[in-house]
């Protein structure tokens, strides 16, 4: 028989629903429980095709939730009334979400503790749905982590912690993403101890840089990456072209475009890794032009560029086929004398 003073001790106990989808969220909701912390449910996206097979697949989220017995929640709309009476029927004091979808007022609104999410920048820097991908593509060599409580803005809200990481000449945004995960783990957990023991207080967010000499310029933002954003545009230096290939490497990757007019075709090569053609040649666009490439079909592969530079690709794809190194893809493919990369016009 449970007595009244245990009654009341369930009654006060603090309780934590977490919201996520992918493998970055799973990671902090296991640093979650694995740390003793009252997590009482989930939510995350509805289970979807993935694939060619198209199989339906659920969320890493959702599969380590119930592997753990948690209850887990899954709208198509999150003002859904039903949703909304479940996830108040858990009468959580927090709600954590990490890499999910934007909430409205009546979900981030509702436990009295507020809700705070993990974001993939030092905020106020790179706010938007791509903060790792873009912090490479601009060349950035640091980066970080940041807790905030929602407020009704896109990544606006009081600041909770941050933690600074550099980014190396070697990141991509698989390295960089594997790199923030392993931190941002620790950080929720610290960040849900400090707001549940009430030892923890927000920061507004400014607009002005720690950096002075960034005073007058407007912060980075970090805008969804589209599809049109992944063509590399030969007209660039290599430099750009580079830190684009790794700041979509290796999702949803840089394409460059090749036309085979041989065949007449077209066909997008998604271009994982790159590196500056060590073999400058000054006079390099008198003889081929930006999109251009050189190659002697066993070892490498220099596509031209901007500045009379090329870059030199060193891992690749093709449609259908296995993600390759350049000297196995040129041992199964020939390059038609007559073809080139271009960017395509949309």
């Amino acid at each position: 028989m449970i007595s009244d003073t245990d009654k009341t001790a369930q009654a006060v106990s603090p309780r934590i629903v977490f919201m996520g989808t992918p493998e970055f969220a799973c990671y902090c909701l296991q640093s979650l429980c694995e740390a003793g912390l009252p997590v009482c449910a989930v939510v995350t996206v509805p289970d979807k095709p993935v694939g060619r097979g198209q199989k339906v697949q659920a969320s890493p989220v959702k599969t380590y939730a119930e592997a753990q017995g948690l209850p887990v929640l899954q709208p198509a709309k999150l003002k859904d009334p039903d949703f909304l009476t479940a996830l108040a029927a858990f009468e959580a004091d927090l709600f954590i979400v990490v890499a999910f979808r934007m909430l409205p007022k009546e979900v981030w609104n509702m436990p009295p503790l507020g809700t705070f999410n993990l974001h993939a920048s030092l905020l106020p820097r790179y706010r938007g749905a791509a903060p790792i991908q873009r912090a490479i593509w601009n060349g950035e060599t640091e980066t970080g982590i940041t807790t905030f409580l929602l407020d009704e803005h896109m990544d606006t809200g009081a600041i909770l912690m941050q933690e600074r990481m550099p980014i190396t000449p070697d990141d991509n945004a698989g390295s960089l993403h594997d790199k923030l995960m392993t931190a941002g783990g620790p950080m929720v957990v610290a960040t849900a101890k400090g707001l549940l023991e009430g030892r923890l207080n927000g920061r507004a967010q400014t607009e002005m840089p720690d950096n002075p000499t960034e005073a007058a310029t407007a912060l980075p933002v970090a805008p969804k990456i589209f599809k049109r954003d992944c063509y590399l545009d030969w007209r660039l230096p290599a430099d750009r072209l580079l830190l684009q290939i790794r700041a979509l490497s290796p999702y949803p990757a840089a394409i460059a475009w090749f036309s085979d007019p041989e065949k007449g075709i077209s066909i997008p090569f998604k271009i994982f890794e790159a590196r500056k053609d060590a073999m400058k040649r000054h006079n390099l666009l008198t003889t081929y032009q930006q999109g251009h490439f050189v190659t002697d079909g066993r070892h490498f592969l220099n596509i031209v560029c901007g500045a009379g530079e090329s870059i030199s690709i060193t891992k690749l794809q093709i449609p259908g086929k296995k993600t390759l190194t350049i000297e196995a893809f040129l041992r199964g493919f020939c390059f038609p004398e007559a073809g080139s990369f271009f960017l395509p016009v949309e």
